[in-house]
């Protein structure tokens, strides 16, 4: 491995343009790998052309004619048999009008736009030909992901180089077995420079072995790092707990309603985690109102019953006293302490918390990320509970491991009702066991959703009226989106205007709520409105972890369009918590790109938050549906989770079996592995988040 510029021909501009590829070194060149290919040795009929790809066609010349206008061109009608296409030339020399007669058989490279007469080529390269001329014999021609005023023959003549002076030097991190028999180095010179019989379908799909050899690494290597995480994690003893006898039975037969069969089944997977003495580590996923906090609760009275603390820690002020009000019903008729424990606390109040937590007579502690500050002691903490596990970043939820007492370390429950798909699941949380809670309460009614445009408006005013009548309760969400915040913010407000102005005091009461407000009156705006105060609540997407209202029954959900499916299933998760039917309307202007009417029609048909989760990921990938606090934790350079998620099952089963028959990676096969493991721990990506 050299660093870019001791290549021929890179001075300091182009190693500044490689800079802004992430390109640093030859490595980094040999990983940078097409996105595309130019195949010139075979000619592509008519009628196979896709937009904005480039082809080798070949016809004969059916017209030639200079259209009027500001600037001079000239237009040649070329046909096959399939089809035809206009090629187009603004600059006019005597070599093209000689070549383009009526007539004439030409085969013309270039790239199909669509123009004025449909499909064009604009200054295509041109060949005369003759019944006898020979195809060319050339390789596929690699295009590479590019940067302004770095040229495509600059970057193959870079890679070209890389290849030939230092993929030698290359380790292979796999042991051959694990290997489908392409090396790395004749895996990377295939892709970089396919041979003309290369199959352009398995290229252009990623699935050529070569590329398949590659990407099955990079996941082998990704899992292996989740794992060794994990490993190290469960190096520290946790204590081992009893299944509880009193409190859990306790609990449960003060509830209103049986546990469903799927909180049952999760409960059990927690408690025999609980029982051994390595720390448990496991996600939880339940859909939008599918009783997860129940099965905390349950989870929570293994250790209580024990003499030991718990923690809950939630992402917002108000989720984390909803808990806490929650936990405090359940769980003082059964003599146990609930704390508080917020980042607002201040002076006595915060002291006297803190106290009650150190000495131990806080049995159960919820709060904020305030849990995990350096100046919060527990006593004996024996489990950690964290809900909303994707509003906090992986080292928050390391940190509270550091709270064990006696060189313990805690077990963690980690809840989300986002659904995650299994493939990103397995790349995020590789370092949890995945418990899924897949089944709704009893006498839930499916949420009934509908897609409206704005000229339908009236129409969704009357119905609101209709159920505001009932004695129903209605939230109307608008956009937040952090560039636009001002015009966001005047987008709501002018709603909220109109909004009152069609829903009158006093016959309705509007609440509103968004993040130019104080703390104190955002939590005074929800409270009225769970308390009934309210007919509506506008606001903008801070409510979408936020209160349970059963009473609520509609939520309107203004620009639909500029939401993401998850958001869009998580804000419709809002309403339906109570036995009454409830609706979610998507308000969208008629001007729709083809992944927003794909997101409309998802939340029309489905409920179900997994499906949903799904075409999310297909749609905008994993980094935008896991936010900043993940982006770090999936820097994968070649796979991709949605499309290589058979390869990801097989890499992490090998990664298991590497890691069991050698944990340390001491073999000599497994030596350069660990090197890489090594090397890659002191680089800020993945391997950052080990300890």
């Amino acid at each position: 491995m050299a660093a870019v510029h001791q290549l021929q021909g890179v001075g300091s501009a182009s190693a500044a343009l490689l800079e802004k590829l992430n390109i640093f070194t030859t490595d980094d060149l040999l990983f940078h790998l097409p996105r595309d290919y130019e195949d010139r040795s075979t000619i592509i009929p008519m009628n196979q052309l896709n937009v904005g790809r480039s082809y080798l066609l070949e016809g004969v010349v059916k017209g030639v004619d200079f259209p009027p206008g500001k600037r001079k061109s000239m237009a040649v009608n070329l046909e096959d048999e399939f089809g035809k296409i206009t090629l187009r030339f603004y600059h006019i020399y005597k070599g093209i009008t000689d070549r383009a007669k009526l007539g004439n058989r030409l085969r013309v490279f270039g790239e199909v736009r669509v123009g004025a007469r449909g499909l064009e080529m604009y200054h295509p390269e041109l060949q005369l030909i003759t019944a006898h001329t020979p195809l060319p014999k050339t390789q596929l021609t690699a295009i590479y992901p590019s940067t302004d005023g770095l040229t495509q023959a600059k970057l193959r003549e870079y890679v070209k180089q890389a290849l030939t002076q230092h993929s030698d030097d290359l380790p292979e991190l796999l042991p051959e077995k694990m290997t489908n028999g392409y090396a790395l180095k004749q895996a990377l010179d295939y892709i970089h420079h396919p041979p003309t019989d290369a199959n352009m379908l398995q290229l252009a799909q990623g699935s050529h072995p070569a590329q398949q050899r590659l990407i099955f690494e990079e996941l082998v290597a990704h899992q292996v790092s989740l794992l060794t995480r994990r490993a190290y994690i469960q190096q520290i003893a946790s204590p081992a707990f009893s299944p509880s006898k009193k409190l859990a039975p306790a609990l449960l037969s003060s509830m209103p309603f049986q546990m469903t069969g799927a909180q049952q089944r999760v409960s059990q997977e927690i408690m025999q985690d609980l029982q051994r003495n390595k720390p448990m580590l496991r996600l939880v996923q339940g859909d939008v109102g599918a009783g997860k906090t129940l099965v905390a609760a349950v989870a929570a009275c293994h250790a209580l019953e024990e003499g030991w603390q718990v923690a809950l820690m939630a992402p917002t002020e108000i989720l984390a006293e909803q808990h806490y009000l929650n936990f405090q019903k359940w769980f003082e008729p059964l003599g146990l302490t609930v704390a508080w424990l917020s980042g607002k606390q201040k002076g006595k109040a915060r002291a006297a918390a803190e106290l009650t937590i150190q000495d131990g007579s806080a049995n159960l502690v919820v709060g904020t990320h305030a849990l995990f500050q350096d100046n919060v002691q527990f006593a004996k903490l024996g489990l950690v509970i964290i809900d909303e596990q994707h509003r906090f970043g992986v080292d928050q939820r390391l940190a509270l491991r550091n709270k064990g007492a006696n060189h313990t370390t805690p077990h963690q429950l980690v809840m989300t009702a986002t659904p995650i798909p299994r493939t990103l699941a397995m790349s995020l949380y590789g370092d949890l066991d995945i418990s899924v809670i897949d089944e709704l309460p009893p006498g839930r009614k499916p949420i009934q959703t509908v897609h409206r445009y704005d000229s339908n408006r009236l129409k969704v005013w009357k119905f609101l009226k209709d159920e505001i009548a009932k004695g129903r309760q209605v939230y109307i969400v608008y956009p937040l989106i952090q560039e636009s915040e001002k015009m966001d913010y005047k987008d709501l407000m002018d709603g909220y205007e109109s909004i009152s102005r069609d829903f009158p005091l006093p016959q309705y009461s509007i609440s509103i709520v968004h993040g130019k407000m104080k703390p104190a009156d955002k939590d005074e705006e929800m409270r009225r409105f769970a308390e009934g105060k309210t007919n509506i609540m506008v606001a903008t997407t801070v409510i979408e972890v936020g209160v349970n209202v059963p009473n609520a029954s509609v939520m309107v959900i203004e620009s639909a369009e500029r939401f993401g499916l998850s958001q869009l299933h998580q804000l419709r998760g809002r309403v339906g918590r109570g036995a009454e039917q409830s609706y979610c309307i998507l308000m969208t202007s008629h001007k729709l790109s083809n992944d927003s009417k794909i997101r409309m029609e998802t939340m029309v048909r489905t409920n179900d938050g997994f499906e949903i989760s799904e075409v999310d990921l297909k749609l905008r990938g994993p980094g935008d549906i896991m936010g900043k606090q993940q982006s770090g934790v999936l820097n994968l350079q070649i796979a991709d989770l949605v499309k290589d998620k058979e390869i990801l099952q097989l890499a992490r089963h090998h990664a298991i079996k590497l890691l069991k028959d050698d944990a340390p990676m001491e073999k000599p096969e497994h030596a350069k592995l660990r090197e890489a493991f090594i090397e890659l721990s002191k680089k800020k990506t993945i391997w950052n988040y080990i300890s």
